[in-house]
């Protein structure tokens, strides 16, 4: 029903994005054993936490410039094979530190990967930096200065991602400035493990033009009316939500109920292998399980070109393209 409308993806981390096939090659390549996080053929976990250990596990399979572009052509090729003619990738400088290669060559391999894509389907590819919550916010500080060096031209915006549950979005604000001020596009986790203060909580102290997830300010009618008012675009990955218990079907997910209200909201796939999704399936389970039509689906994909982290003409390409 949705094959073939045009798609946009704003929200998914590249690392969380990988096959379990790939994986299991690179494994194979490193000598990894990966009983503890793949079994037959798919990713193992059952809370954040041990998500969070599986993600980690998956994403230290990956250690070089060429195992990056591998990644990021595998997962940008794919969902251009779906519709996609937009995708911003969620990268971490921190896990090119992690892995010995360090930031600078961690972006050059994924930005290699996203020109071989490119050139093969035409998709165009934007990076988010993000920083880790969990980390703490003097680390978090250094990827916001890292992303300020605009090291790679792919690399127009900056994210907070993470345990939701730890420090307060205002332990991060100074984060957020130097992005800021560096013109880089602002968007940031929240609403999605904690509740809807946490959505307040990132307009009142980040002031970010979008948010990743968003979905608990459904809790709190006046939030849903000033995120309307407002203008600010939800990151939205209902594939991912109920994969984590955000909420227990598709049927009690919120997607609609904002959209009616006048929220701005796009359709993403998060980490797609790890919650048995992909963004063809968010676009399909948009149409089948949420009753959105092919015109409003197509709306969707408009309002993440619009709210896209791009310069003034590459968006009015995109925008032609529907």
């Amino acid at each position: 029903m949705t094959a073939s409308l045009p798609k946009a993806e704003l929200h998914c981390h590249i690392e969380g994005a990988t096959p379990p096939a790939l994986a299991l090659s690179q494994a194979h390549r490193y000598g990894v054993d990966t009983s503890a996080f793949i079994r037959d053929g798919a990713y193992v976990w059952h809370d954040f936490t041990s998500f969070v250990a599986a993600y980690d596990a998956t994403a230290n399979l990956f250690r070089t410039e060429e195992d990056y572009a591998l990644l990021a052509e595998t997962y940008l090729g794919g969902i251009a094979a779906a519709g996609a003619i937009y995708g911003e990738l969620i990268v971490s400088p921190d896990q090119g530190e992690a892995v010995g290669i360090g930031a600078d060559a961690y972006v050059r391999g994924l930005a290699e990967g996203a020109a071989r894509a490119k050139a093969r389907s035409g998709i165009e590819t934007r990076f988010i930096v993000v920083g880790i919550r969990h980390f703490g916010p003097e680390r978090v500080v250094k990827a916001a200065e890292y992303a300020a060096r605009k090291p790679h031209p792919l690399i127009t915006g900056f994210n907070l991602a993470g345990e939701e549950r730890m420090h307060r979005v205002a332990d991060f604000s100074r984060a957020f400035d130097i992005a800021r001020d560096a013109g880089l596009g602002i968007t940031i986790h929240a609403g999605e493990l904690s509740g809807a203060f946490s959505v307040r909580d990132a307009l009142d102290h980040v002031r970010p033009s979008r948010i990743s997830h968003g979905v608990r300010a459904i809790e709190d009618a006046d939030l849903v009316r000033r995120l309307a008012g407002e203008g600010v675009v939800l990151e939205v990955c209902p594939g991912s939500n109920i994969a984590l218990g955000v909420f227990p079907d598709f049927a009690s997910h919120p997607l609609r109920t904002l959209w009616q209200a006048g929220v701005r909201v796009t359709l993403n796939s998060d980490d797609p292998p790890f919650f048995h999704t992909s963004l063809a399936r968010e676009y399909e389970v948009a149409a089948t399980e949420m009753g959105f039509s092919g015109a409003e689906l197509v709306a969707m994909t408009r309002t993440a070109i619009e709210a896209a982290f791009v310069d003034a003409p590459t968006r009015e390409k995109l925008l032609a393209r529907l």
